[in-house]
């Protein structure tokens, strides 16, 4: 099984989410940004790598917020999401198409990766 990250970015009643780039698996699918764990590293330091590689933008990984478990067609995944902090909010796309900061009660108004979908529902229940 594949542990990913997806950092969970919340400003005020808004959470960010990037839609996934024309050469990507799940292309043109939004979701919590983030990617596959490496190496030794704790999911924290995951977050942090791929959020920098993805937005070139430093954050603070903090806490994990829930797990999804999915299995597409290459193989089951473990997506777990993590609070984190941007600490520069200048975002420079390297592999999405995309990003929007959205009202965390839209969140299913958008047409999320299918691992994504528990996630969002869990920000909904939480933060509404």
């Amino acid at each position: 099984m594949k542990i990913i990250s997806a950092a969970i970015f919340i400003k005020d009643c808004f959470v960010l989410i990037a839609q996934r780039g024309k050469n990507e698996n799940l292309s043109g699918y939004w979701e919590f940004p983030g990617g596959k764990q490496e190496g030794n590293e704790d999911i924290f330091e995951c977050t942090k790598r791929e959020i920098f590689e993805e937005f070139i933008v430093k954050c603070k990984a903090k806490k994990i917020f829930c797990e999804s478990i999915y299995d597409y067609e290459p193989g089951l995944i473990k997506l777990i999401a993590v609070l984190t902090d941007l600490l520069d909010e200048r975002i420079i796309l390297k592999v999405h198409e995309d990003f929007r900061w959205v009202k965390i009660d839209e969140l299913l108004n958008y047409n999320l990766a299918p691992a994504d979908i528990p996630i969002a529902k869990k920000n909904i229940e939480v933060y509404k």
